[in-house]
Protein backbone atom coordinates (compact mmCIF):
# COMPACT_ATOMS: atom_id res chain seq x y z
CA UNK A 1 0.00 0.00 0.00
CA UNK A 2 1.38 3.67 -0.45
CA UNK A 3 3.29 4.93 2.13
CA UNK A 4 1.45 7.17 4.05
CA UNK A 5 1.76 10.67 4.44
CA UNK A 6 1.38 12.52 8.07
CA UNK A 7 0.92 16.47 8.02
CA UNK A 8 0.94 17.47 12.05
CA UNK A 9 -2.18 20.22 12.52
CA UNK A 10 -0.64 23.55 14.13
CA UNK A 11 -0.99 23.56 17.86
CA UNK A 12 -1.62 27.61 17.17
CA UNK A 13 -4.85 26.97 15.33
CA UNK A 14 -7.76 27.92 16.74
CA UNK A 15 -9.58 24.30 16.37
CA UNK A 16 -6.79 22.39 17.91
CA UNK A 17 -7.52 19.75 20.10
CA UNK A 18 -5.29 17.77 22.81
CA UNK A 19 -7.68 14.44 22.08
CA UNK A 20 -7.37 15.26 18.00
CA UNK A 21 -3.57 15.41 18.66
CA UNK A 22 -3.20 12.23 20.84
CA UNK A 23 -5.49 10.56 17.81
CA UNK A 24 -3.40 12.15 14.97
CA UNK A 25 0.05 10.78 16.86
CA UNK A 26 -1.68 7.05 17.30
CA UNK A 27 -2.43 7.07 13.76
CA UNK A 28 1.06 8.13 13.24
CA UNK A 29 2.44 5.26 15.40
CA UNK A 30 0.59 2.78 13.46
CA UNK A 31 1.05 3.40 10.17
CA UNK A 32 4.75 3.53 11.22
CA UNK A 33 4.43 0.23 12.80
CA UNK A 34 2.47 -1.30 9.42
CA UNK A 35 4.83 -0.53 7.24
CA UNK A 36 7.64 -1.76 9.93
CA UNK A 37 6.10 -5.32 9.32
CA UNK A 38 5.98 -4.75 4.82
CA UNK A 39 9.47 -6.21 4.33
CA UNK A 40 8.91 -4.67 0.93
CA UNK A 41 8.90 -0.81 2.24
CA UNK A 42 12.04 -1.82 4.57
CA UNK A 43 13.62 -3.28 1.35
CA UNK A 44 13.17 -0.47 -1.03
CA UNK A 45 15.13 1.86 1.74
CA UNK A 46 18.27 0.49 0.60
CA UNK A 47 20.37 1.90 -1.50
CA UNK A 48 19.85 1.53 -4.97
CA UNK A 49 21.68 1.82 -8.07
CA UNK A 50 21.92 1.35 -12.13
CA UNK A 51 25.28 -0.37 -12.67
CA UNK A 52 22.82 -3.92 -13.22
CA UNK A 53 21.83 -2.28 -16.59
CA UNK A 54 24.11 -3.78 -19.46
CA UNK A 55 26.22 -1.53 -21.38
CA UNK A 56 28.32 -3.55 -23.48
CA UNK A 57 26.89 -6.79 -25.53
CA UNK A 58 28.28 -9.11 -28.29
CA UNK A 59 24.95 -9.29 -30.81
CA UNK A 60 25.82 -11.87 -33.22
CA UNK A 61 23.39 -11.43 -36.10
CA UNK A 62 22.70 -14.29 -38.74
CA UNK A 63 20.44 -15.00 -41.57
CA UNK A 64 17.50 -18.06 -41.96
CA UNK A 65 15.18 -19.50 -44.62
CA UNK A 66 11.90 -18.63 -43.51
CA UNK A 67 8.41 -17.34 -44.72
CA UNK A 68 9.98 -17.63 -48.53
CA UNK A 69 12.36 -15.37 -47.67
CA UNK A 70 16.25 -14.95 -45.57
CA UNK A 71 14.98 -13.57 -42.40
CA UNK A 72 17.33 -12.33 -39.61
CA UNK A 73 17.92 -13.17 -36.45
CA UNK A 74 19.91 -13.14 -33.86
CA UNK A 75 21.93 -16.37 -31.93
CA UNK A 76 23.43 -16.66 -28.92
CA UNK A 77 26.86 -14.56 -28.25
CA UNK A 78 29.79 -17.03 -27.04
CA UNK A 79 31.41 -14.47 -25.01
CA UNK A 80 30.00 -14.99 -21.79
CA UNK A 81 26.32 -16.46 -21.38
CA UNK A 82 25.40 -18.32 -18.17
CA UNK A 83 22.19 -19.95 -16.25
CA UNK A 84 21.41 -21.44 -12.84
CA UNK A 85 20.86 -24.17 -11.58
CA UNK A 86 17.07 -24.00 -10.58
CA UNK A 87 13.95 -21.03 -11.39
CA UNK A 88 14.13 -20.13 -7.78
CA UNK A 89 15.51 -20.76 -4.54
CA UNK A 90 14.86 -20.23 -0.87
CA UNK A 91 17.15 -18.92 1.76
CA UNK A 92 19.48 -21.34 2.38
CA UNK A 93 19.57 -22.85 -0.89
CA UNK A 94 22.67 -23.40 -2.73
CA UNK A 95 22.95 -21.71 -6.27
CA UNK A 96 24.98 -23.16 -8.82
CA UNK A 97 26.12 -21.15 -11.90
CA UNK A 98 27.41 -22.25 -15.34
CA UNK A 99 29.24 -20.04 -17.34
CA UNK A 100 30.53 -20.40 -21.48
CA UNK A 101 33.40 -17.93 -22.09
CA UNK A 102 34.49 -18.75 -25.62
CA UNK A 103 37.73 -17.48 -25.56
CA UNK A 104 39.13 -18.26 -22.19
CA UNK A 105 38.20 -15.61 -20.04
CA UNK A 106 38.07 -14.41 -16.64
CA UNK A 107 34.77 -12.71 -15.60
CA UNK A 108 32.85 -11.01 -12.92
CA UNK A 109 29.52 -11.51 -11.33
CA UNK A 110 27.54 -9.05 -9.34
CA UNK A 111 23.88 -10.01 -8.46
CA UNK A 112 21.18 -7.34 -8.15
CA UNK A 113 17.65 -7.42 -6.86
CA UNK A 114 15.42 -5.81 -9.08
CA UNK A 115 12.68 -3.39 -7.30
CA UNK A 116 12.35 0.34 -7.46
CA UNK A 117 15.18 1.59 -4.72
CA UNK A 118 15.02 5.59 -5.24
CA UNK A 119 13.85 4.81 -8.74
CA UNK A 120 17.50 3.22 -9.67
CA UNK A 121 15.82 -0.70 -10.09
CA UNK A 122 18.13 -2.48 -8.53
CA UNK A 123 20.31 -2.76 -5.18
CA UNK A 124 23.42 -4.65 -5.40
CA UNK A 125 23.50 -7.68 -2.96
CA UNK A 126 26.93 -9.80 -3.73
CA UNK A 127 29.88 -9.56 -5.99
CA UNK A 128 32.05 -12.59 -6.97
CA UNK A 129 35.30 -12.52 -8.70
CA UNK A 130 37.22 -12.66 -10.96
CA UNK A 131 36.26 -16.20 -11.88
CA UNK A 132 38.14 -18.11 -14.23
CA UNK A 133 35.55 -19.07 -17.58
CA UNK A 134 36.23 -21.08 -20.34
CA UNK A 135 34.19 -22.54 -23.36
CA UNK A 136 31.66 -25.10 -22.66
CA UNK A 137 30.26 -27.29 -25.18
CA UNK A 138 27.43 -26.44 -27.73
CA UNK A 139 25.35 -29.80 -27.18
CA UNK A 140 23.79 -31.34 -30.44
CA UNK A 141 20.35 -32.17 -31.17
CA UNK A 142 18.84 -34.96 -28.95
CA UNK A 143 15.93 -36.55 -29.12
CA UNK A 144 12.94 -34.31 -29.99
CA UNK A 145 15.52 -31.41 -30.78
CA UNK A 146 16.18 -31.37 -26.95
CA UNK A 147 19.31 -29.55 -26.49
CA UNK A 148 20.51 -29.91 -23.03
CA UNK A 149 23.62 -27.57 -21.70
CA UNK A 150 25.19 -29.90 -19.72
CA UNK A 151 28.52 -27.76 -18.49
CA UNK A 152 30.75 -27.99 -15.76
CA UNK A 153 29.61 -26.01 -12.87
CA UNK A 154 31.42 -23.16 -12.58
CA UNK A 155 30.59 -21.23 -9.32
CA UNK A 156 28.42 -21.91 -6.32
CA UNK A 157 27.20 -19.71 -3.40
CA UNK A 158 24.02 -19.71 -0.24
CA UNK A 159 21.19 -17.90 -0.57
CA UNK A 160 21.31 -15.52 2.45
CA UNK A 161 18.80 -15.28 4.72
CA UNK A 162 18.28 -11.23 4.51
CA UNK A 163 17.54 -11.72 1.00
CA UNK A 164 14.18 -10.86 0.31
CA UNK A 165 11.95 -12.57 -1.95
CA UNK A 166 12.14 -10.78 -5.83
CA UNK A 167 13.77 -11.18 -9.14
CA UNK A 168 17.11 -11.13 -8.85
CA UNK A 169 19.48 -10.63 -11.83
CA UNK A 170 23.29 -11.40 -11.96
CA UNK A 171 25.61 -9.31 -14.42
CA UNK A 172 28.20 -11.34 -16.01
CA UNK A 173 31.36 -9.12 -16.91
CA UNK A 174 34.39 -10.72 -19.09
CA UNK A 175 37.32 -9.06 -18.67
CA UNK A 176 39.32 -9.51 -21.82
CA UNK A 177 36.83 -7.36 -23.71
CA UNK A 178 34.22 -6.01 -21.12
CA UNK A 179 31.25 -8.31 -22.94
CA UNK A 180 28.13 -8.76 -20.50
CA UNK A 181 25.41 -11.19 -20.43
CA UNK A 182 22.57 -11.52 -17.31
CA UNK A 183 21.84 -14.98 -15.59
CA UNK A 184 17.97 -14.46 -14.07
CA UNK A 185 16.41 -16.29 -10.94
CA UNK A 186 13.31 -15.52 -8.03
CA UNK A 187 14.07 -16.03 -4.60
CA UNK A 188 11.05 -16.99 -2.70
CA UNK A 189 10.38 -17.24 0.48
CA UNK A 190 7.07 -18.78 1.69
CA UNK A 191 5.33 -16.36 3.66
CA UNK A 192 2.10 -14.86 4.25
CA UNK A 193 1.84 -12.06 2.03
CA UNK A 194 -0.30 -9.22 0.53
CA UNK A 195 0.55 -9.76 -2.89
CA UNK A 196 2.18 -12.64 -5.11
CA UNK A 197 3.89 -11.98 -8.58
CA UNK A 198 4.30 -14.56 -10.59
CA UNK A 199 6.84 -14.34 -13.15
CA UNK A 200 6.17 -15.66 -16.78
CA UNK A 201 9.96 -18.25 -17.23
CA UNK A 202 8.19 -21.30 -18.74
CA UNK A 203 6.90 -18.69 -21.56
CA UNK A 204 10.66 -17.09 -21.36
CA UNK A 205 11.87 -20.30 -22.12
CA UNK A 206 9.58 -21.47 -24.40
CA UNK A 207 11.22 -18.25 -26.69
CA UNK A 208 14.84 -19.07 -25.87
CA UNK A 209 16.15 -19.71 -29.22
CA UNK A 210 19.45 -20.48 -27.91
CA UNK A 211 21.61 -21.61 -29.36
CA UNK A 212 20.28 -20.94 -32.63
CA UNK A 213 16.36 -21.72 -33.66
CA UNK A 214 15.70 -23.97 -30.91
CA UNK A 215 12.81 -22.67 -29.09
CA UNK A 216 9.42 -24.41 -28.12
CA UNK A 217 8.32 -23.07 -32.05
CA UNK A 218 11.21 -24.63 -33.95
CA UNK A 219 11.37 -27.95 -34.72
CA UNK A 220 13.91 -29.68 -37.11
CA UNK A 221 13.90 -27.56 -40.26
CA UNK A 222 10.61 -25.99 -39.62
CA UNK A 223 10.96 -22.44 -37.53
CA UNK A 224 7.21 -21.21 -35.82
CA UNK A 225 5.72 -24.14 -36.10
CA UNK A 226 3.62 -25.19 -33.30
CA UNK A 227 3.58 -29.29 -34.10
CA UNK A 228 4.60 -30.69 -30.57
CA UNK A 229 6.87 -32.13 -32.11
CA UNK A 230 9.71 -31.02 -29.70
CA UNK A 231 11.18 -30.31 -26.34
CA UNK A 232 13.15 -27.74 -24.96
CA UNK A 233 15.23 -27.35 -21.79
CA UNK A 234 15.44 -24.81 -18.48
CA UNK A 235 19.60 -26.17 -18.29
CA UNK A 236 20.79 -23.51 -21.05
CA UNK A 237 21.22 -19.64 -21.05
CA UNK A 238 18.32 -17.28 -22.26
CA UNK A 239 20.11 -15.70 -25.48
CA UNK A 240 18.79 -12.22 -27.25
CA UNK A 241 15.03 -11.78 -27.23
CA UNK A 242 13.88 -11.06 -30.64
CA UNK A 243 10.39 -11.78 -32.27
CA UNK A 244 9.53 -8.98 -34.06
CA UNK A 245 6.91 -7.21 -31.90
CA UNK A 246 6.53 -7.16 -29.06
CA UNK A 247 9.91 -5.84 -28.58
CA UNK A 248 12.41 -6.09 -31.71
CA UNK A 249 15.69 -6.49 -30.37
CA UNK A 250 16.40 -5.29 -27.50
CA UNK A 251 20.18 -6.38 -27.22
CA UNK A 252 20.66 -4.92 -23.81
CA UNK A 253 17.89 -7.44 -22.12
CA UNK A 254 20.64 -10.64 -23.01
CA UNK A 255 19.70 -13.11 -20.81
CA UNK A 256 17.34 -12.25 -18.83
CA UNK A 257 14.08 -13.86 -20.50
CA UNK A 258 11.19 -11.71 -21.05
CA UNK A 259 11.49 -9.93 -17.51
CA UNK A 260 12.60 -6.36 -18.26
CA UNK A 261 10.70 -6.78 -21.50
CA UNK A 262 7.14 -7.61 -20.02
CA UNK A 263 7.52 -7.76 -16.00
CA UNK A 264 9.70 -5.54 -14.80
CA UNK A 265 7.36 -2.07 -15.25
CA UNK A 266 4.82 -3.97 -12.73
CA UNK A 267 7.70 -5.23 -10.06
CA UNK A 268 9.06 -1.31 -9.83
CA UNK A 269 5.52 0.28 -9.41
CA UNK A 270 4.43 -2.20 -6.61
CA UNK A 271 7.58 -1.90 -5.08
CA UNK A 272 7.42 2.10 -5.50
CA UNK A 273 4.15 2.01 -4.11
CA UNK A 274 5.01 0.09 -1.20
CA UNK A 275 2.79 -3.05 -1.79
CA UNK A 276 3.44 -6.19 0.39
CA UNK A 277 4.48 -8.83 -2.26
CA UNK A 278 6.14 -12.08 -2.48
CA UNK A 279 7.43 -13.40 -6.07
CA UNK A 280 7.46 -17.10 -7.06
CA UNK A 281 7.97 -19.06 -10.46
CA UNK A 282 6.07 -20.71 -12.68
CA UNK A 283 7.56 -24.01 -11.49
CA UNK A 284 6.41 -23.04 -7.87
CA UNK A 285 2.57 -22.46 -8.94
CA UNK A 286 3.07 -26.12 -10.61
CA UNK A 287 4.99 -28.16 -7.76
CA UNK A 288 3.51 -26.26 -4.65
CA UNK A 289 -0.14 -25.40 -4.55
CA UNK A 290 -0.12 -24.57 -0.47
CA UNK A 291 2.13 -21.07 -0.92
CA UNK A 292 -0.79 -19.87 -3.56
CA UNK A 293 -2.97 -19.63 -0.34
CA UNK A 294 -0.51 -17.45 1.73
CA UNK A 295 -1.55 -14.66 0.03
CA UNK A 296 -4.75 -12.36 -0.61
CA UNK A 297 -3.77 -11.78 -4.36
CA UNK A 298 -2.29 -13.51 -7.15
CA UNK A 299 -0.67 -12.41 -10.28
CA UNK A 300 -0.69 -13.20 -13.49
CA UNK A 301 1.63 -10.59 -15.22
CA UNK A 302 2.76 -9.86 -19.11
CA UNK A 303 3.11 -12.71 -21.12
CA UNK A 304 1.75 -15.77 -19.13
CA UNK A 305 1.46 -17.99 -21.85
CA UNK A 306 2.21 -21.38 -20.98
CA UNK A 307 0.76 -23.19 -18.11
CA UNK A 308 0.84 -27.01 -17.03
CA UNK A 309 -2.82 -28.16 -15.62
CA UNK A 310 -1.22 -28.94 -12.79
CA UNK A 311 -1.32 -25.08 -12.35
CA UNK A 312 -4.34 -24.76 -13.66
CA UNK A 313 -5.67 -26.59 -10.69
CA UNK A 314 -3.37 -25.45 -8.17
CA UNK A 315 -4.52 -21.93 -9.06
CA UNK A 316 -8.21 -22.79 -9.27
CA UNK A 317 -7.81 -24.33 -6.01
CA UNK A 318 -6.90 -20.82 -4.81
CA UNK A 319 -9.78 -19.32 -6.47
CA UNK A 320 -12.15 -21.40 -4.61
CA UNK A 321 -10.26 -21.24 -1.48
CA UNK A 322 -10.76 -17.64 -1.77
CA UNK A 323 -7.76 -15.97 -2.98
CA UNK A 324 -8.44 -12.72 -5.62
CA UNK A 325 -6.36 -13.63 -8.74
CA UNK A 326 -5.30 -10.73 -10.90
CA UNK A 327 -4.63 -11.49 -14.64
CA UNK A 328 -2.57 -8.77 -15.76
CA UNK A 329 -1.55 -10.42 -18.82
CA UNK A 330 -2.64 -11.41 -21.98
CA UNK A 331 -2.22 -14.42 -24.14
CA UNK A 332 -1.97 -16.21 -20.61
CA UNK A 333 -2.90 -19.70 -20.26
CA UNK A 334 -2.74 -20.30 -24.13
CA UNK A 335 -0.84 -23.19 -24.48
CA UNK A 336 -1.21 -26.43 -22.21
CA UNK A 337 2.45 -28.06 -21.76
CA UNK A 338 4.26 -30.53 -19.67
CA UNK A 339 7.21 -30.81 -17.17
CA UNK A 340 9.61 -33.32 -16.81
CA UNK A 341 13.10 -34.20 -15.93
CA UNK A 342 16.16 -33.47 -17.41
CA UNK A 343 18.19 -36.55 -18.42
CA UNK A 344 20.32 -36.29 -15.43
CA UNK A 345 17.15 -36.73 -13.77
CA UNK A 346 16.47 -33.14 -12.00
CA UNK A 347 12.85 -32.76 -11.70
CA UNK A 348 11.07 -30.01 -13.87
CA UNK A 349 13.75 -29.23 -16.42
CA UNK A 350 12.12 -29.94 -19.35
CA UNK A 351 9.40 -28.65 -21.00
CA UNK A 352 6.99 -29.64 -24.20
CA UNK A 353 3.97 -28.85 -26.05
CA UNK A 354 0.96 -30.59 -25.02
CA UNK A 355 -1.84 -28.54 -26.88
CA UNK A 356 -3.97 -25.38 -26.58
CA UNK A 357 -5.89 -24.90 -23.29
CA UNK A 358 -9.69 -25.61 -24.30
CA UNK A 359 -10.98 -24.51 -21.46
CA UNK A 360 -8.77 -21.02 -19.77
CA UNK A 361 -12.03 -19.18 -19.98
CA UNK A 362 -13.10 -20.87 -17.33
CA UNK A 363 -10.27 -19.76 -14.87
CA UNK A 364 -9.78 -16.22 -16.52
CA UNK A 365 -13.09 -15.60 -17.70
CA UNK A 366 -12.08 -14.72 -21.03
CA UNK A 367 -10.50 -17.05 -23.29
CA UNK A 368 -6.91 -16.46 -24.83
CA UNK A 369 -5.69 -15.34 -28.44
CA UNK A 370 -2.79 -14.22 -30.36
CA UNK A 371 -1.33 -11.11 -32.08
CA UNK A 372 -4.10 -8.15 -31.70
CA UNK A 373 -3.74 -4.20 -31.32
CA UNK A 374 -6.23 -1.91 -30.64
CA UNK A 375 -7.65 0.58 -27.79
CA UNK A 376 -9.30 -0.11 -24.87
CA UNK A 377 -12.71 1.43 -24.75
CA UNK A 378 -14.72 1.40 -21.40
CA UNK A 379 -18.15 -0.82 -21.01
CA UNK A 380 -18.78 -0.45 -17.33
CA UNK A 381 -17.89 3.20 -16.06
CA UNK A 382 -20.07 2.86 -12.76
CA UNK A 383 -17.95 -0.28 -11.88
CA UNK A 384 -15.71 0.14 -8.67
CA UNK A 385 -12.45 -0.69 -10.92
CA UNK A 386 -13.14 2.82 -12.23
CA UNK A 387 -13.28 4.46 -8.82
CA UNK A 388 -11.11 7.83 -9.75
CA UNK A 389 -10.59 7.44 -12.82
CA UNK A 390 -12.53 10.25 -14.67
CA UNK A 391 -13.65 7.33 -16.82
CA UNK A 392 -17.05 7.21 -18.79
CA UNK A 393 -18.09 4.63 -20.98
CA UNK A 394 -17.28 4.91 -24.05
CA UNK A 395 -13.91 6.62 -23.22
CA UNK A 396 -10.82 5.00 -24.87
CA UNK A 397 -6.99 4.13 -23.83
CA UNK A 398 -5.65 4.51 -26.63
CA UNK A 399 -3.09 1.54 -28.26
CA UNK A 400 -3.75 -0.11 -24.67
CA UNK A 401 -4.36 -3.39 -25.86
CA UNK A 402 -1.56 -6.12 -27.55
CA UNK A 403 0.85 -7.46 -28.07
CA UNK A 404 -1.76 -9.92 -27.30
CA UNK A 405 -5.04 -10.27 -25.58
CA UNK A 406 -8.17 -12.11 -24.78
CA UNK A 407 -11.72 -12.69 -25.39
CA UNK A 408 -14.47 -14.16 -26.37
CA UNK A 409 -15.77 -17.25 -25.63
CA UNK A 410 -16.40 -15.85 -21.77
CA UNK A 411 -17.15 -17.52 -18.52
CA UNK A 412 -20.81 -18.15 -18.09
CA UNK A 413 -21.31 -16.59 -14.64
CA UNK A 414 -23.95 -14.39 -13.66
CA UNK A 415 -21.59 -12.21 -12.06
CA UNK A 416 -19.24 -11.63 -14.77
CA UNK A 417 -19.11 -8.12 -16.09
CA UNK A 418 -17.22 -6.68 -19.17
CA UNK A 419 -15.50 -3.88 -17.95
CA UNK A 420 -14.15 -3.13 -21.31
CA UNK A 421 -14.59 -4.03 -24.75
CA UNK A 422 -13.53 -3.10 -28.55
CA UNK A 423 -13.00 -4.63 -32.35
CA UNK A 424 -9.18 -5.17 -32.63
CA UNK A 425 -7.14 -3.54 -35.44
CA UNK A 426 -7.66 -5.49 -38.93
CA UNK A 427 -4.20 -4.62 -40.04
CA UNK A 428 -2.56 -6.78 -37.27
CA UNK A 429 -4.67 -9.90 -37.58
CA UNK A 430 -6.96 -11.04 -41.25
CA UNK A 431 -9.53 -12.22 -38.69
CA UNK A 432 -9.88 -9.38 -35.81
CA UNK A 433 -11.58 -10.62 -32.65
CA UNK A 434 -12.90 -8.90 -29.86
CA UNK A 435 -10.92 -7.58 -26.41
CA UNK A 436 -12.35 -8.04 -23.86
CA UNK A 437 -11.80 -6.95 -20.05
CA UNK A 438 -13.63 -9.52 -17.64
CA UNK A 439 -14.42 -9.69 -13.99
CA UNK A 440 -16.23 -12.12 -12.15
CA UNK A 441 -16.73 -12.72 -8.56
CA UNK A 442 -15.70 -15.61 -6.67
CA UNK A 443 -17.04 -17.81 -3.98
CA UNK A 444 -15.60 -16.20 -0.94
CA UNK A 445 -15.94 -12.53 -1.60
CA UNK A 446 -13.53 -12.83 -3.54
CA UNK A 447 -13.13 -11.50 -7.39
CA UNK A 448 -11.21 -12.24 -10.75
CA UNK A 449 -9.91 -10.04 -13.18
CA UNK A 450 -8.33 -10.27 -16.43
CA UNK A 451 -7.29 -7.12 -17.99
CA UNK A 452 -6.54 -9.22 -21.02
CA UNK A 453 -3.37 -7.21 -22.61
CA UNK A 454 0.21 -8.11 -22.69
CA UNK A 455 0.38 -3.90 -22.18
CA UNK A 456 -1.30 -3.63 -18.68
CA UNK A 457 1.75 -3.05 -17.01
CA UNK A 458 3.87 -0.67 -19.70
CA UNK A 459 1.72 2.79 -18.53
CA UNK A 460 2.24 1.96 -14.74
CA UNK A 461 6.48 3.28 -15.30
CA UNK A 462 8.80 3.53 -17.49
CA UNK A 463 12.09 1.83 -15.23
CA UNK A 464 15.90 2.51 -15.82
CA UNK A 465 16.39 0.44 -19.22
CA UNK A 466 12.58 0.15 -20.40
CA UNK A 467 12.28 -0.04 -23.70
CA UNK A 468 9.19 1.23 -25.69
CA UNK A 469 7.42 -2.03 -28.09
CA UNK A 470 7.45 -0.99 -31.65
CA UNK A 471 4.49 1.38 -32.79
CA UNK A 472 3.80 2.35 -29.17
CA UNK A 473 4.75 4.99 -26.91
CA UNK A 474 4.25 3.71 -23.37
CA UNK A 475 7.29 6.73 -21.83
CA UNK A 476 4.76 8.34 -20.23
CA UNK A 477 2.59 7.05 -17.39
CA UNK A 478 -0.82 6.83 -17.61
CA UNK A 479 -2.95 7.76 -13.85
CA UNK A 480 -5.90 5.97 -15.08
CA UNK A 481 -4.48 2.71 -15.73
CA UNK A 482 -2.14 3.00 -12.22
CA UNK A 483 -5.87 4.34 -10.42
CA UNK A 484 -7.44 1.07 -11.89
CA UNK A 485 -4.82 -0.81 -10.74
CA UNK A 486 -4.34 0.81 -7.31
CA UNK A 487 -8.34 -0.11 -6.92
CA UNK A 488 -7.67 -3.92 -7.76
CA UNK A 489 -5.25 -4.60 -5.32
CA UNK A 490 -6.37 -2.47 -2.85
CA UNK A 491 -9.91 -4.85 -2.87
CA UNK A 492 -7.81 -7.56 -3.27
CA UNK A 493 -6.02 -6.99 -0.09
CA UNK A 494 -8.71 -5.45 1.93
CA UNK A 495 -10.01 -9.26 1.92
CA UNK A 496 -9.79 -11.47 5.29
CA UNK A 497 -8.02 -14.15 3.14
CA UNK A 498 -5.95 -15.05 4.47
CA UNK A 499 -6.59 -15.62 8.29
CA UNK A 500 -3.12 -14.29 9.83
CA UNK A 501 -0.92 -16.87 11.90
Amino acid sequence: MSKATFHPMSTQHSSFSPLLLLLMVGLTVYTQAQQAQNVIVSENQHPGTRDWLLTKVDTVRTFISAFGSESPYYARSKKIEGYVSQTSYLSGDTIHLFVNTDPVAEYTLDIYRMGYYQGNGGRKMMAAGPLQGKPQPTPEDGERNLREAVWQRSHSWVVPVDWTSGVYLGKLTELTEGYQAYIIFVVKDGRQADLMFQVSDMTWQAYNRWPAWRSLYDYRDHIWTTSGGNIISFDRPYTFYYNGLPSDLNPFTNGSGEFLLWEFPLAFWLEKEGYDVTYISNIDTHEDPTALLQVKGFLSVGHDEYWTRQMYHHVTQARTAGVNLLFLSGNAMDGEVFLTSSTAGKPNRILGRIRNFPDEQELMGAASYGVGLGDWQVRKADHWVFEGTGLKNGDVIPNLVGWEYHGPPLRKDSSLVVLAQSELDDAWDANPNTYTTTLYHGPRGNFVFNAATCWWSMPLSSPPGFRNPPHQDFSKEDSRVQRMTRNLLNRAISSSWPAKN
